[in-house]
């Protein structure tokens, strides 16, 4: 019992620890971020590495869900005679969970992994002390670019999801089940509002910064050679992925409510 009690305050302090840095690094990503000038060529890079170059999976997973999820709501509501409101089902599920969600797993899947991989590394090389060493703030030269690119990029991608994924119910709903494609579109415009789009934004936006300094976090802070880099990138993986799962529900509720 004494060693149960004792396991578990080890973690809970452990926990308490990694969560106060993370939140001492976050405020120092602002802090930095509001004192011009930006680092503008480094975040448009990394805008591309976020957003450009994860859109090809996200494009495909997105079509897929989409596709999936109409067959099955298909299915479902053909027992019930309500065919003709799978496009608003289908709508509606990608522009307030599926696109959100999904695409900061995909984004926390590759971005992530690369972020606290290359900071991982620059920190057992020591080039992070380097940039010290020649008077260079190292938060403001490599996590303000990455946090803006994500807050940026993750729902500029995820629109792209949520139109992707209503296409794919599309294809689904009018091209394999013939029901009519006006009433598909129809009934997706006449139920979808402004609001459920752009609240799946504002979730996209808090997931892409959530992504961003909890991997910058994992790297920045690495240790133990090439083999602290390999826990680092798959504790920024775990935990981006932990915290947008979590945070989606507390986030639903408060904008959906």
């Amino acid at each position: 019992m004494i060693k149960l009690i004792e396991t578990l305050g080890r973690t809970l302090i452990g926990f308490s620890g990694e969560l106060g840095r993370i939140v001492l690094l976050l405020l120092a990503t602002v802090r930095q971020a509001l004192m011009p000038p930006l680092e503008l060529r480094n975040t448009f890079y990394q805008m591309l590495e976020i957003g450009v170059r994860s859109l090809p999976v996200v494009v495909v997973t997105a079509i897929f869900t989409g596709m999936v999820f109409a067959l099955q709501t298909y299915t479902g509501f053909k027992r019930f005679g309500a065919e003709s409101v799978v496009g608003t089902v289908v709508a509606l599920s990608m522009t307030r969970e599926l696109g959100p969600v999904l695409t900061g797993l995909i984004v926390a899947g590759r971005a992530g992994a690369a972020m606290a991989a290359e900071l991982g590394t620059m920190r057992v090389t020591e080039q992070i002390d380097a940039l010290e060493t020649l008077a260079t703030n190292p938060v403001r030269y490599l996590i303000v670019p990455r946090f803006f690119a994500g807050m940026i990029m993750l729902p500029a991608v995820t629109i792209v999801a949520d139109i992707i994924g209503i296409i794919g119910g599309y294809i689904v709903t009018v091209g394999l089940f013939k029901t009519s494609s006006v009433v598909y579109w129809k009934r997706t415009w006449d139920f979808l509002v402004a609001s459920d789009i752009y609240n799946g934004l504002i979730k996209a936006c808090f997931f892409g910064a959530s992504i961003a300094i909890i991997s910058c976090y994992k790297g920045f802070y690495t240790s133990g050679g090439a083999e602290g880099v390999g826990k680092a990138t798959t504790g920024a993986v775990v935990l981006s992925s932990m915290t947008i799962l979590i945070s989606d529900y507390f986030l639903s509720n408060w904008l959906f409510r």
